[in-house]
């Protein structure tokens, strides 16, 4: 099925999510996921009016984005995926937002190459709610202490916008909502002690789970596979 004919459905159950658990229409934005699909794929969507994509591997967002960018001026990219030092300078560069901050390490470097750059980026703090295999930080007080060196200043250039999870690959739904409702408390928790920061992003659910993802508050769902199709 199209790119276009995909879009409008997943719209549509989005907006039937909200309604369902009585959410404002508009309160969960939709995030297409390009991972191994061509750049005809992601103009296409973008046709349709999409314009927030996210990608895994900052080389293969390199190799197709600046073009798009020139051309849909309006586009925003997230990296999403693990993202390791060596690629923070090139994700810096093309990317609006880092979704998959989970260590301190990386938030020094991602300083580094924004202070390199003259460039403020927001980021996303991602918590590890699911199972082994999975990134993120181990805790909220992880998070917390990260927040804490922000608080001090430590990183001029980084902008903490919310939350991140992966939910386990599982049919128990009863583990997915924990997984989300995980990430939704932690969040609400560092809200309070960390009023000065944005913090309202809580970005969780992909194809196989975001309904439950909306049910338990997210804020920005993301959308590969039920929009593009099977990855190549």
């Amino acid at each position: 099925m199209p790119v276009k004919e995909n879009l409008q459905r997943i719209r549509d159950r989005i907006l039937q999510a909200e309604k369902g658990c009585g959410r404002p229409e508009g309160s969960v934005r939709l995030m297409a996921v390009s991972k191994f699909h061509p750049a005809e794929s992601i103009a296409e969507a973008a046709e349709c009016g999409q314009l927030l994509f996210g990608e895994n591997r900052v080389q293969e967002a390199c190799a197709k984005f600046p073009g798009l960018l020139e051309r849909y001026g309006d586009i925003s990219l997230h990296i999403i995926g693990s993202l390791q030092t060596n690629k923070v300078r090139n994700a810096v560069r093309i990317a609006d937002c880092i979704q998959s901050v989970d260590r301190i390490p990386l938030m020094e470097e991602i300083e580094r190459q924004c202070d390199r750059l003259d460039k403020r980026i927001r980021v996303l703090f991602e918590l590890h709610t699911g199972e082994a295999s999975k990134s993120g930080f181990e805790s909220a007080k992880s998070i917390e202490n990260a927040l804490e060196l922000c608080r001090q200043q430590r990183f001029p250039h980084i902008i903490p916008d919310g939350f991140m999870t992966m939910a386990p690959f599982t049919d128990n739904q009863a583990a997915v909502h924990e997984s989300f409702a995980a990430l939704r408390n932690a969040a609400e928790d560092l809200r309070k002690k960390y009023p000065e920061f944005p913090l309202g992003e809580l970005s969780m659910g992909m194809s196989g789970d975001f309904e439950a993802a909306i049910e338990e508050g997210s804020t920005l769902v993301r959308i590969g596979t039920a929009i593009f199709g099977e990855r190549n």
